[in-house]
């Protein structure tokens, strides 16, 4: 990921541990994607629970939910940080477009 915002210069990584912030909201995502997949899992095979598939089906989902979804983790904490705290004059530069 670029450092900094090819047009207005705004640093992404506002402050040190910034995309801890996206981590969590990752991992809190993929948790709540595991449950669904487990109980729905555990709900269309009733009353009995074939483990192999239930075992597939929850480790592609603890691999390919955080995979897919990190980019856009990180784009929304970029955008609950910014409502959090709104950003400075001195945290842009002049543009490239500028120069």
């Amino acid at each position: 990921m670029a450092e900094t915002c090819p047009r207005c210069n705004f640093r992404f990584e506002r402050i040190e541990g910034h995309w801890v912030g996206a981590l969590g909201l990752n991992t809190i995502v993929t948790f709540g994607a595991l449950l669904l997949v487990l109980v729905g899992g555990l709900i269309a095979t009733a009353p009995e629970f074939p483990l192999a598939p239930l075992l597939i089906a929850n480790l592609s989902t603890a691999v390919i939910i955080p995979l897919v979804f990190f980019p856009i983790s990180r784009t929304l904490w970029t955008a609950i940080d910014l409502s959090m705290r709104p950003l400075r004059d001195d945290e842009i530069g002049p543009s490239t477009d500028d120069q």
